[in-house]
């Protein structure tokens, strides 16, 4: 093979590959590294590479005796950070370069993907569930709430003053049993979502913006934008509606004193989804929500986006349920990272169809 067709195949692999001088140094990387490092190659050349990458896992003696026996190195299932995002679970391969003695290629695998495919799929199992509860109880069970709410009304015009905070009582409980019923309406709604051009930040900002004055008015927003990122393709009142329960979520989780709440876009030209059917769909639009509340607890982490599962006390467990779907019904997909101190969800969408560009 030529060196022209040497490059083509560096380029169009699939997976990031970084290429390791001696010293441990980069000394090249393909498209797909740039966009999981998030910088370019022109950038990272020349930079040791555990200065740039953080591994979960101890790799100096294990790679200095791959190097020093020329044998490849697989390391599976291992968090691998760059500094800039939460950190993903990854495989990692490493092997010799030929005719270059010291020198290494490394490879890294996300396994992000698999785990959301399989996550995604529960979801929406569940959800078709939950839909079906919806349409089969709510009606039934909101119009004796309705009943029973004007009963306890008129029961209080001839009450005492003591008494009437049992009917008090009864009314509030009986609204907020509405109130849920109407969130479950609300997860089996199946009208979808009308998409066209959207221009992510304008989100952010009106996401941003409510909040500040409302259920986060004691929180520290920080806009942490790429100004180059191309249009959207989604519902815009949709997306607002995922940041907001997003953004409000993270209000709740904080304490009395505040945090901060970081709204981060980025580009990573790299992440594509391979669908069970073959097909293939690019989601490079990433938006994080980023907060530095107490995270999730451990027992729900891996249900977080599934109907009635909540880390609230008296959560109703539809709300993540709900921005799951949504963006599920947006061809995107959504995933959390969380430690105490740092949690990242972050949303993966695809870019508007380039003809709809060019018509606008």
């Amino acid at each position: 093979m030529n060196a022209e067709t040497d490059l083509m195949l560096w380029s169009s692999l699939p997976v990031p590959a970084i290429l390791l001088d001696a010293e441990e140094r980069i000394a090249d990387m393909n498209s797909a590294a740039e966009g999981f490092m998030n910088n370019s190659s022109k950038w990272l050349m020349g930079q040791p590479i555990w200065d740039r990458l953080t591994v979960d896992a101890p790799l100096e003696e294990s790679l200095a005796r791959a190097r020093a026996q020329g044998t490849p190195l697989f390391v599976n299932d291992v968090d691998v950070g760059t500094g800039r995002r939460a950190p993903l679970v990854c495989n990692l391969q490493m092997a010799p370069v030929q005719g270059r003695p010291g020198w290494t290629i490394l490879l890294i695998s996300p396994r992000e993907l698999a785990g959301r495919m399989t996550q995604s799929h529960s979801v929406k199992s569940a959800a078709k569930s939950a839909i079906g509860m919806a349409e089969m109880l709510a009606h039934e069970i909101k119009n004796p709430l309705a009943g029973i709410t004007g009963a306890a009304q008129l029961l209080s015009m001839s009450l005492t003053k003591d008494d009437l905070e049992l009917t008090d009582l009864i009314v509030q409980e009986t609204r907020r049993i509405v109130k849920l019923l109407e969130q479950v309406e609300q997860f089996g709604n199946l009208s979808p979502p009308e998409r066209r051009e959207v221009n992510v930040h304008d989100v952010l900002d009106r996401a941003r913006r409510s909040a500040l004055l409302g259920f986060g008015a004691h929180m520290k927003m920080v806009e942490d934008y790429d100004p180059s990122l191309p249009m959207a393709y989604g519902d815009p009142d949709q997306l607002l509606q995922v940041v907001l329960n997003l953004v409000k979520n993270a209000s709740e989780a904080a304490d009395s004193r505040g945090g901060t709440i970081r709204l981060h876009s980025f580009y990573e030209h790299s992440f594509r989804l391979r669908r069970a059917d073959g097909t293939g769909q690019s989601l490079p639009l990433q938006i994080e929500i980023i907060d530095d509340g107490p995270g999730l607890p451990d027992h729900i982490k891996d249900e977080i986006f599934e109907p009635f599962v909540s880390g609230k006390e008296n959560g109703t467990g539809l709300g993540l349920a709900l921005v799951s779907k949504i963006v599920s019904e947006h061809d995107g997909w959504i995933s959390v990272e969380s430690v105490p101190g740092r949690t990242v969800f972050r949303i993966s969408l695809p870019m508007a169809p380039r003809e709809k560009q060019e018509k606008d």
